[in-house]
């Protein structure tokens, strides 16, 4: 075999060679994950989660890629009140799928782990919960409560089933437009009455200020009354007149009345 046909020969099986390990790689991209199915040797490898990079994987296995980062599920469905009433509730659930377990997610719930566990969960958790409660407290004071509740309730299902739920979200939610008018009008007339008893409340408390205080002014008075006798007055009276006597501007005539007490008749 002369040197070209070799060369040939070399290059061809080196093609060939090169055809095969593209054949057998696999290369899992940013944020997923690979569960490596053995034909020959055991079927899915539950003992390992392949990570991000170039594998080598002999050409009868199989790699199975999931996706590993936070997704979005959402869902919007019709449930019941507590009272029978049909509500519209639009949620979104974010999830993903437990790394170290996702070798026996893929056995036992398959890549549509989504549509086939988390999806039904979550339906189910929201129909519970919301059949707990009154439209009215679902439109006004409850709907924080709600949400964890589901939150609460659908992860109590995904524990078992290798999915991780970090957070369920109420986006919406829809009552009949008569329902809503009337839960919105009766929410008025309570707002009002509760201004109107704030209101009558602050009255009432000034009231009683006033009065508090009227009555210690009238205390007051009866006390200095009380204290305020004819020697008294004639000392008050002889101690301003002396004063008024001492005045550099003040020129005065004092004469005695009948209660002794002095008089000013004039000044400068």
């Amino acid at each position: 075999m002369n040197r070209n046909a070799q060369l040939v020969l070399g290059g061809f099986l080196g093609l060939i060679v090169l055809v095969a390990l593209l054949k057998m790689s696999v290369t899992i991209g940013s944020g997923e994950a690979g569960v490596l199915f053995r034909t020959f040797g055991g079927g899915v490898d539950l003992k390992h989660t392949y990570g991000e990079g170039f594998h080598i994987v002999a050409p009868w296995n199989d790699m199975v890629v999931y996706e590993v980062r936070q997704q979005e599920v959402k869902e919007q469905m019709n449930v019941l009140s507590s009272n029978g009433l049909e509500i519209q509730v639009e949620l979104s659930g974010w999830l993903q799928p437990k790394y170290k377990k996702l070798p026996s997610l893929h056995q036992e719930k398959g890549v549509e782990y989504i549509d086939r566990v988390v999806r039904p969960a979550v339906r189910s958790a929201t129909r519970s919960v919301i059949g707990r409660y009154t439209p009215e407290e679902i439109y006004s004071t409850k709907r924080d409560a709600i949400q964890d509740e589901i939150f609460a309730e659908t992860q109590k299902i995904l524990v078992s089933q290798f999915v991780q739920l970090n957070e369920i979200l109420v986006r919406d939610i829809t009552l009949p437009p008569t329902l809503k008018a009337a839960i919105e009008n009766k929410l008025k007339q309570e707002q009002e009455s509760l201004e109107y008893e704030f209101k009558l409340a602050k009255a009432t408390k000034e009231a009683e200020r006033q009065r508090i205080d009227a009555e210690g002014k009238a205390r007051a008075n009866s006390i200095l009354s009380a204290s305020l006798t004819d020697k008294v007055l004639q000392e008050k009276g002889i101690q301003a007149t002396l004063e008024l006597a001492r005045s550099q501007n003040t020129k005065v005539i004092v004469i005695g009345d009948k209660s002794g007490m002095p008089l000013i008749l004039g000044e400068k």
